[in-house]
């Protein structure tokens, strides 16, 4: 019985994470979201209080997979560039690979819909990352600068490779990622 009660929810989560990645939040009704996961509208409520419950629930799902894919294989006794490397090119891996938790992570980021608390419990996840950039400030190798502003210029660009792919504009090669990854270490460097 767990496991059926566990899909409904999975199920919920997949249905919003279609709806909002698509037609963003306020045009992912709650009735849409429960036929999509072919639940009753009143189930959604046995899992989540609210509609904002359910994305809140979405986004931190969504961060914490983002984040486990960076992460795999990194070490934190990597070099400062190298492991910066490893983590950019694992998110961009994660991001054309699974383009709707992308863009419902670019949605979220770029929201006010996510509370200040979501949004603090969702940076923990990147926690690795930003320990990597403290250790390369430290060392003198990247900008004495807020970890928000290393973030803007490195990993927020990630999701204008994903738009551009999605509309078929544009196709980021193996070679164009290592130019991007060098753009975006020299955007950060000292």
């Amino acid at each position: 019985m767990a496991g059926k009660e566990s899909n409904k929810r999975t199920a919920l989560l997949e249905a919003t994470l279609r709806l909002v990645s698509n037609h963003g939040f306020h045009n992912a009704p709650m009735s849409e979201i429960a036929q999509l996961a072919d639940v009753s509208a009143g189930t959604i409520y046995l899992y989540f209080d609210n509609k904002q419950d359910l994305v809140d629930s979405l986004y931190l799902e969504t961060k914490a997979a983002f984040t486990d894919a960076a992460f795999q294989d990194y070490s934190k006794d990597m070099p400062v560039k190298e492991g910066f490397k490893h983590v950019w090119h694992n998110m961009v891996e994660y991001k054309m690979n699974n383009r709707m938790e992308a863009n419902v992570l670019s949605r979220c980021d770029n929201s006010p819909i996510i509370s200040e608390e979501v949004r603090e419990k969702a940076l923990k996840h990147l926690q690795p990352l930003l320990d990597l950039w403290k250790r390369g400030q430290q060392q003198g190798m990247i900008r004495q600068v807020s970890p928000y502003l290393l973030y803007a210029n490195t990993v927020y660009p990630l999701s204008f490779f994903v738009a551009v792919e999605e509309r078929d504009e544009h196709h980021l090669s193996k070679e164009l990622r290592q130019e991007a990854f060098e753009m975006a270490w020299n955007a950060i460097k000292v």
